[in-house]
């Protein structure tokens, strides 16, 4: 037999083994069957189960099993990782012929309307005399026919080109499950110019929402300037949706077109004679209200109304020489004025008011910091709304305290000539409204009392210049509600003194100074502690 009939043979032989491994192979996919059961449809957040059912149908076993069950991007399960591996021992071990085995997994699906959602599960085993391994898959499809969340966009129709409006995101949710991790993400038209929101936005467009649970509701007040020409259509487009691992999975949106309308008549304000006025607690604001007639015609018989909203005002000292105030709506009507009798092309007329705003008030929610006056002006077919930002009351405080408050105080109080006493200074801050950031406090220590180098609470920023006898707090951040709606931003620390006479009180502390950054008007603030005395035995 020559060579060539031997290498014909052995390639043969070759040929009919692999076809044979092949078709066992083979043979082996096609016998275990592997199915997915589960909703067709279903609500978002709604908990649902999936059954994965196998079953071997074949005369092999099929050995070293391994189950791999992949929930699809933005559904919500237990552990990490959205594919679940089940081990061999997991599953029950080597499945033999005719065997059939079931498993359970349970999870929500988060997507938007009518969005289809994919299960993939993938079964890999050994057949039984093989070294190779095969593997089975299957899908199964779930569609979110149901999304029980409301979300809207409340904005006006038409606006003016270059002047200020008010606008609202609004959501609520009925999911019988708490969202977590949700943002709201707005698109503005080119040509908007933001102004300021409440609550705050980062980078001027998304609101982050760490918990929205069933019956929950929240509401963002957006407001900026459209500098389009008139006629020009332009859209706002708002999305609600959650971050899973730094996808953004979407569950709402919403989309709304603005006019924006000319206008015969500009409007403009001055408040304390500053077009940008931002007023402080306990202000009184004079405010001017002009309007200029941009047509070619004259205009006869105008009437203008402001309506004030803000907690900050204090709406019974409003003077309004002109105008007439009503209470129920907060509104102020100008009616006859000659500027409104008969207003020329070209010309510009004026009202005015005063208006003070409260010395101090509470807000009770964090939704409430940042506060603004709101003057809505209309005349006629023509109306603007004028925003005013109202600083924060940064304060500060310092108690010493004998006993044992955050450190063990030892010796006599009052303080005695000639005995070494230890006490606590302990040192607040507060700020009413709005964040106030790169906060610190510093004080000069007298002479005869001793920084003993122990603060509160572990890691905090206090540092002591024994040179200069300067003690300085780095509190960072005083917070919108600390003292009122949340705990004071506060620190301690241990003093000592050992007087040579008691004939009067003695100076513990000076006048200690807090200064910082309101984060919501840009201004800098300072607020003065009263001085710290030591009692001593008379």
């Amino acid at each position: 037999m020559n060579k060539k009939i031997v290498l014909i043979l052995s390639a043969a032989l070759i040929l009919i083994l692999a076809v044979f491994l092949w078709q066992r192979m083979s043979f082996s996919k096609e016998v275990l069957k592997l199915e997915i059961f589960g909703p067709d449809k279903a609500a978002l957040g709604e908990e649902l189960e999936y059954m994965v059912k196998f079953k071997n149908n074949g005369s092999i076993r099929m050995e070293n099993p391994e189950l791999f069950f992949e929930f699809p991007e933005g559904a919500i399960f237990e552990g990490e990782g959205r594919i679940k591996r089940m081990t061999s021992d997991q599953l029950g071990g080597d499945i033999y012929p005719g065997e059939e085995r079931t498993f359970k997994f349970i999870g929500r699906l988060l997507g938007k309307e009518n969005e289809t959602k994919t299960i993939k599960a993938v079964i890999s085993f050994q057949p039984k005399d093989l070294k190779s391994r095969n593997e089975v898959s299957t899908t199964f499809t779930t569609i979110l026919n149901e999304i029980p969340i409301d979300f809207s966009l409340d904005i006006p129709s038409k606006t003016g080109a270059g002047k200020a409006f008010t606008f609202k995101i609004n959501y609520s949710s009925s999911v019988n499950y708490p969202l977590k991790d949700l943002s709201c993400i707005i698109q503005y038209p080119d040509d908007f110019e933001f102004l300021y929101s409440q609550p705050k936005a980062l980078e001027d467009s998304q609101w982050d929402i760490p918990i929205l649970n069933e019956l929950g509701a929240g509401k963002i007040e957006i407001s900026g300037i459209l500098n389009g020409d008139p006629g020009e259509q332009e859209v706002f487009k708002a999305r609600i949706g959650v971050w899973q691992a730094g996808n953004f999975i979407l569950l709402k949106e919403a989309v709304k077109g603005v006019e924006i309308a000319s206008s015969s008549l500009y409007l403009t304000q001055k408040i304390n004679n500053n077009e940008e006025y931002v007023a402080s607690p306990g202000d009184q604001l004079h405010y001017e209200v002009f309007f200029r007639n941009l047509s070619e015609n004259p205009m006869t018989n105008l009437v203008i109304i402001v309506r004030l909203e803000g907690n900050g005002l204090d709406l019974n000292s409003i003077k309004a020489p002109d105008g007439k105030f009503q209470i129920g709506d907060n509104s102020i009507i100008w009616e006859q004025v000659s500027d409104l009798s008969f207003l020329e092309p070209g010309k510009e007329g004026r009202v005015e008011f005063w208006v003070n705003v409260k010395e101090k008030w509470t807000i009770k929610t964090l939704a409430e910091k940042n506060p603004v006056i709101k003057n809505k002006v209309t005349v006629g077919e023509s109306r603007q709304e004028f925003l005013t930002k109202i600083g924060t009351n940064l304060t500060a405080e310092q108690k010493l305290y004998a006993d044992d408050r955050h450190f063990e105080n030892t010796g006599p109080y009052p303080l005695e000539a000639g005995q070494k006493t230890y006490f606590t200074i302990e040192w607040t801050a507060t700020s009413s409204y709005s964040d106030v950031g790169l906060a610190v406090m510093n004080t000069i220590l007298p002479e005869s009392v001793v920084f003993e180098g122990k603060v509160w609470p572990e890691g905090v920023e206090l540092e002591y210049n024994k040179d200069t006898s300067e003690l300085v707090w780095v509190a960072g951040t005083v917070e919108a509600g600390a003292g009122t709606l949340k705990q004071a931003k506060s620190c301690a620390f241990q003093l000592s003194v050992e007087p040579q006479t008691t004939e009067q009180d003695i100076i513990i502390l000076g006048s200690a100074q807090i200064s910082g950054i309101d984060e919501w008007t840009g201004e800098k603030l300072t607020a003065k502690t009263e001085m710290v005395y030591g009692e001593v035995k008379k």
